[in-house]
């Protein structure tokens, strides 16, 4: 893959939440990736809109905050064809998105169900290996870290995770304090999520 081929993005949503959190995040997980499995991932980590055109330029988009999501009929339509269309969508709650993600899933895709992973899937095993699901990076209420997908038609396009702070991981040393263990065990599992977007597989 030549250098600078993909681009991820950060998802901009209204709502009032705050989609801009973790700014550091998805860049450090790009240069993870290029450095560490040779990916070759443009720098450039650019916003966009749930409802933009510029949304299907991007194999893997990337939401994440804490708080309200709301979706317009446009919005839910276009991230739609783009999830169909072979997009993919990360979402990490930073604590409070979940009463909203939730709702905003099933306006995009009423007849699907967003399901619990099980620790099997291949989202778990590829460049690096998570055979007890997601690390846990940030603790709140107690409860294990959770990974939700959501299928179309036999193919996972939307990755949740929640009780994990995943996005948190990624960000600079300085912003949340988190050991060098922490961030590498963030970094790879973020790694293991564009590794699998990119391959297009099912299951």
């Amino acid at each position: 893959m030549a250098q600078g081929t993909y681009k991820l993005a950060v998802l901009k949503y209204a709502g009032g939440g705050d989609w801009y959190a973790n700014p550091t995040a998805v860049p450090n997980l790009v240069k993870f990736c290029n450095a560490q499995l040779g990916m070759g991932i443009n720098p450039d980590v650019p916003v966009v809109e749930a409802g933009s055109a510029e949304l299907f330029n991007h194999p893997l988009v990337h939401m994440t905050g804490h708080g309200n999501v709301t979706v317009s009929a446009k919005d839910a339509e276009n991230l739609r064809a783009y999830l169909i269309g072979g997009g993919f969508l990360h979402i990490s709650d930073n604590y409070g998105m979940d009463p909203y993600v939730r709702p905003m899933l099933a306006r995009i895709f009423p007849e699907s169900e967003l399901m619990e992973l099980p620790f099997s899937h291949p989202i778990y095993h590829q460049a690096y290996d998570f055979p007890q699901g997601l690390p846990k990076i940030h603790e709140h209420e107690g409860k294990p870290p959770r990974g939700y997908g959501l299928y179309w038609e036999g193919r996972l396009v939307c990755f949740y995770d929640a009780e994990c702070d995943l996005g948190d991981g990624w960000e600079d040393p300085d912003v949340h304090g988190d050991s060098e263990a922490t961030r590498t065990k963030a970094l790879r599992m973020g790694a293991n999520i564009v590794r699998y977007a990119f391959s297009g597989q099912g299951d």
